[in-house]
């Protein structure tokens, strides 16, 4: 809706020009602090025109930027704003390292960031609080609105409405001819029932109407869809999925054509896989170069010691789309036990010493890493788990061969939030699956940096529930 837009086009002319001169203030400050001039010296002038330009080309592809309504939060608005500055700095730092460019001093490169940061995000929030203040206090909202239907996705509407943007929007009621169905606090605001709603929007100027009922009222539909154009009100319907799938779905539009999907799968975007594959084998070369030479001959000697046998351990495991590949550990188990499909158990007597070591600080997953290069594993992704259990745990969770939708990792998001080790009860391993599920319909690159982080504190500390 017009009246209803994330932000105008004038905000997205007047915020970056806003925001350079800014900058420009900003690279003053730190020549002053610098160089103790508030003049531009030598190539400076050329380096700010740069250095402003590339923050506007920049800037202009994250609308998010430039939104002053409250349906993006504070905190949202600053993780977007030091984002845009990461690969701002980072796509400057690449110029000078390629193009081998005579740049100013590293010290002044510090303060003008610093101080582009600290004077760009202390202006965007002033003008979003100021732009926020008006429009509660002094300005009509954009939008007077009511809600047919009370259903779940009518009181989700209203919430979602009434916490993010209050100020753009106010709500004047439901309506409804089943009241009683709505908790108790919501009932005083239902306004009246189905057959009053048009004389209502005529005598209190509503200038939307929201439709949060099933989808199957389609001559209610075409009735109000035809007031609402005769009126020059904006008719919005809201979809209700919840008899038909029972969990979220995503809208995409194929032109004009929308399809819905029930599953949100960033890997099963092209580029998002080549980002992950590429990191994948970077960071296991990284590790095979830098850390096997001693670290693997170590532990390979001592597992030698320990008790007889080889030093790795290979199972077949299933992967990405349940197909099998050749899992490779350090043996932690007396080669003799013949039980090579139990899970381990605590206190399990199979266990060698060094093994339960090994187990403790995850050291046994590292030959994994040839895993990894070889394409069957990645770092970050859902633990491969046993045939056995793969077919077990399909017949009692439903959504338990969702998460062979990826490529399985060394560690994984289930792992990391204390869901490692033994699963005696059913319900600890649809936990796994849970966080296994979210780890797959929202992935992201950081999340995969936040997964490694917390699993070299666990390897640090060591795991209560690794044996």
């Amino acid at each position: 809706m017009e009246r209803y837009r994330h932000y105008t086009d004038t905000s997205r002319i007047i915020l970056p020009l806003v925001d350079v001169l800014l900058i420009f203030g900003a690279f003053r400050l730190a020549g002053f602090q610098q160089l103790g001039s508030w003049h531009f010296g030598g190539y400076y002038p050329f380096f700010y025109a740069i250095f402003a330009l590339l923050w506007w080309i920049l800037s202009g592809q994250f609308a998010n930027l430039y939104r002053t309504d409250r349906l993006i939060t504070y905190p949202e608005k600053l993780l977007y704003l030091i984002r845009t500055f990461v690969l701002h700095a980072g796509v400057v730092l690449l110029a000078i390292l390629l193009l081998k460019l005579y740049w100013p001093p590293a010290e002044y490169l510090f303060s003008v960031y610093t101080f582009s940061v600290t004077t760009v995000v202390a202006g965007r929030f002033l003008i979003t609080f100021l732009y926020r203040t008006y429009h509660k206090h002094l300005a009509r909202p954009h939008s007077r609105f009511v809600i047919v239907g009370a259903g779940p996705s009518g009181q989700e509407l209203y919430r979602f409405l009434e916490s993010h943007d209050p100020i753009a929007n106010q709500f004047m009621g439901f309506f409804t001819d089943t009241p009683a169905t709505l908790p108790t606090e919501l009932r005083p605001l239902v306004h009246g029932r189905l057959a009053e709603l048009k004389n209502y929007c005529l005598h209190e100027q509503i200038d939307e109407i929201y439709f949060a009922m099933p989808l199957d009222r389609r001559q209610l539909i075409e009735d109000l869809s035809r007031f609402a154009d005769d009126h020059f009100l904006s008719f919005r319907i809201v979809p209700d999925f919840r008899g038909t799938v029972r969990k979220d779905v995503n809208v995409y539009f194929y032109d004009h054509l929308p399809i819905l999907t029930i599953r949100h799968e960033p890997l099963g975007i092209r580029a998002n896989m080549a980002v992950k594959r590429v990191f994948d084998v970077i960071f296991s070369l990284a590790v095979i170069i830098l850390i096997f030479p001693v670290v693997l001959t170590l532990l390979a000697i001592l597992i030698k010691l320990d008790s007889p046998g080889p030093v790795f351990f290979k199972q077949m495991r299933p992967g990405k789309r349940n197909q099998l590949f050749p899992c490779y550990k350090l043996r932690t188990m007396r080669t003799n036990h013949g039980q090579t499909e139990l899970q381990a158990t605590k206190g399990d007597s199979r266990i060698t010493r060094v093994g339960q070591y090994l187990r403790k600080y995850n050291l046994d997953e590292l030959p994994q890493f040839f895993n990894v290069l070889l394409g069957h594993m990645s770092v970050v992704g859902p633990r491969p788990n046993m045939i056995s259990q793969l077919e077990e745990y399909s017949k009692h969770i439903r959504t338990y061969q969702m998460r062979h939708a990826v490529t399985p990792g060394i560690t994984g998001y289930a792992q990391v939030n204390g869901y490692r080790g033994e699963t005696r009860e059913a319900g600890t391993m649809e936990k796994r699956v849970e966080y296994d599920l979210k780890y797959v319909e929202n992935w992201s690159f950081g999340l995969d940096m936040k997964i490694i982080g917390l699993t070299v504190w666990n390897m640090l500390r060591g795991e209560k529930n690794a044996y």
